[in-house]
């Protein structure tokens, strides 16, 4: 488990208590993927990932200690200021974390909290839409299969579809199921998907839209 040296009991407590982030970014945009693809969110990403996608594109985010741990407070402060009451966490990520305190905040703010994680740690936080992305590297743990709201699945080779329908069987009944297509295989996937979403119409597709905006 990646987590950031501080060296310091003092910011290893707030750590802890989900106090202090090692905030990566944080920004007001337009989510891009899955279910909730269209609407405006601001977007909090912690640095942080042992997962290790080789098509990961945000690498940048895997180490934890390149990103200031910056206080909770402050953050939920931003995006309380922002239009749109619904916040997303993302990373790295963020499961890693202690989430509880952060959720909280932004409960008391009257902001929805959406989370993405690929679920390979236990998840911390009240939510109230939580986006699972498994990865072949981590499988997901505890209860968050029964939790997700969406499956989504990334797909870069042909035999990530048995591998989709895999975690399909184990979420619950009413959790959507999506199929994304890794955007630098775009061209050679998407016609994949395409047939198969046909023939199995109980997924759906995700794409990038955001990279389309050309947007954060």
């Amino acid at each position: 488990m990646i987590k950031p040296k501080t060296n310091n009991p003092e910011q290893d407590k707030l750590l802890a208590e989900g106090k202090v982030l090692p905030l990566m970014e944080e920004f007001y945009t337009i989510q891009g993927e899955g279910f909730n693809t269209g609407e405006a969110a601001y977007f909090i990403r912690v640095g942080g990932c042992d997962v290790g996608c080789r098509w990961c594109d945000v690498k940048e985010s895997w180490n934890p200690n390149l990103h200031p741990l910056t206080e909770t407070g402050k953050i939920v402060s931003n995006a309380a200021a922002q239009p749109a009451k619904s916040v997303v966490v993302t990373g790295g990520e963020p499961l890693l974390y202690n989430l509880d305190f952060l959720c909280s905040e932004l409960k008391k703010n009257g902001i929805k909290t959406y989370l993405e994680t690929s679920g390979a740690y236990s998840l911390t936080g009240q939510w109230d839409w939580i986006c699972l992305s498994p990865k072949k590297n981590s499988a997901p743990v505890d209860n968050i299969l029964m939790l997700a709201s969406e499956l989504k699945v990334i797909i870069y080779n042909d035999s990530d579809l048995a591998w989709a329908e895999k975690y399909a069987a184990l979420v619950h009944p009413g959790c959507i199921l999506f199929l994304q297509p890794e955007w630098s295989r775009i061209k050679y996937t998407m016609p994949v998907i395409i047939d198969y979403v046909m023939k199995h119409p109980k997924w759906k597709i995700s794409l990038q839209t955001h990279k389309y905006m050309n947007i954060p």
